[in-house]
């Protein structure tokens, strides 16, 4: 079956469609400059994540995750929602989708204007006190780390800070996932874009959604290992074919 086919078949089933989620992965912020960590050129080709990136190395050396997190930081600040948020945004504003489900920590989706977003491994650009618990958001402790404070610390109490996304080891915050449980078992079609789907328990989320009797359409440069839940896979960049399938 032509791609070309299977956009027309999926415009079908997002135009008839009254409830919609969408879950995202690396490959619908690639074409904003945010390359997939574990792509060449990705985060993980130059930081090892086991020394740089698990809980225990974290708390053991603060500084080796902010010395990564300045080089992380530079790519996500910088970065704009491209076409495929866009067209999320919009067929929020349309009323068809109830909420997006993300695996991405870029922030991305609110900057496009959606509303509802599920963040199942937290959001970057948020931080906390591990002290104090004092949280921050936005763009001001980067700042104060592209300036040399390696690593930040509390305004409160001077502990240190943490940026909210997870790391290798740490437990995925447990509401987010029940929220995102919750959708996927009240929707009537789920988008799943840019996700190779091979990340537990987010992975799942398909198959709940078919068991619940939503139909799947599955958006990816390369094929996954669930390709078979989908009931229409379209293989190709979210920028180029996002938008296209949610023209209403």
């Amino acid at each position: 079956m032509t791609i070309d086919c299977n956009i027309e078949r999926a415009r079908d089933l997002i135009s008839k469609a009254k409830r919609i989620s969408a879950l995202t992965g690396a490959g619908i912020s690639v074409d904003s400059g945010i390359p997939d960590f574990r792509s060449e050129g990705g985060l993980w080709k130059r930081f090892d994540p086991h020394e740089y990136a698990t809980l225990d190395s974290f708390m053991g050396n603060p500084t080796k995750f902010w010395t990564m997190g300045r080089e992380l930081a530079e790519t996500i600040i910088k970065a704009e929602p491209n076409a495929a948020h866009l067209a999320l945004a919009k067929l929020e504003d349309l009323g068809k989708l109830s909420g997006i489900i993300t695996l991405n920590i870029d922030n991305l989706h609110q900057l496009a204007g959606n509303k509802r977003v599920i963040e199942l491994h937290g959001n970057y650009l948020r931080a906390y006190c591990i002290e104090c618990k004092m949280e921050y958001f936005g763009k001001e402790v980067h700042q104060r780390v592209a300036q040399g404070e390696i690593p930040p610390k509390c305004d409160k109490c001077g502990g240190v800070l943490k940026s909210e996304a997870t790391l290798f080891g740490e437990p995925l915050p447990e509401e987010p996932m029940e929220d995102a449980i919750s959708l996927c078992r009240d929707i009537d079609l789920l988008l799943v874009i840019g996700t190779s789907l091979t990340v537990y328990p987010a992975a799942f989320l398909p198959q709940l959604a078919k068991n619940s009797g939503a139909e799947v359409i599955l958006i990816n440069l390369d094929g996954t290992n669930k390709d078979n839940v989908a009931d229409i896979v379209v293989k190709g960049r979210a920028t180029e074919i996002v938008p296209l399938i949610t023209e209403c």
